[in-house]
């Protein structure tokens, strides 16, 4: 019986180790492109900051632009602060949907509250299915 537990755990220590390995190969393909979606994300919000200090608000298509373009910066800043793509679009989109409510008029805490709460079920029904 002894042979039997050396073997089993000679056996279930290779196994753990291939599992270790396995997550640490899907760890470094997730970190692989950290660098070229940090420097995006930083672009599109020196972007944003030129757009916000230096262009009229009132010139052509501008604040469309600047929904867009604030959108897009939230998307890249929360996926990659959050590791998770889906966990970032519901955010940005969350963040932007407020950001057109306050430029509408109507963004008060009211509104904020239940854009959370829209944004919390979406996550919370991803999660749970």
């Amino acid at each position: 019986n002894a042979a039997s537990t050396i073997i089993n755990t000679i056996v279930g220590s290779i196994a753990r180790h291939s599992i270790m390995k396995a997550r640490r190969k899907e760890q470094v393909l997730k970190r692989k492109n950290f660098l070229p979606t940090l420097l995006v994300t930083v672009l599109l919000w020196l972007i944003l900051g030129c757009l916000v200090y230096f262009i009229n608000p009132d010139a052509f298509l501008m604040v469309p632009l600047f929904f867009i373009l604030s959108f897009v910066s939230f998307l890249f800043t929360f996926s990659l602060l959050l590791g998770s793509s889906r966990r970032g679009f519901i955010i940005s989109t969350s963040l932007s949907l407020f950001l057109a409510l306050m430029y509408l008029g109507v963004g008060n805490i009211l509104n904020l509250l239940l854009v959370v709460a829209i944004a919390v079920s979406i996550e919370l029904y991803f999660t749970l299915k």
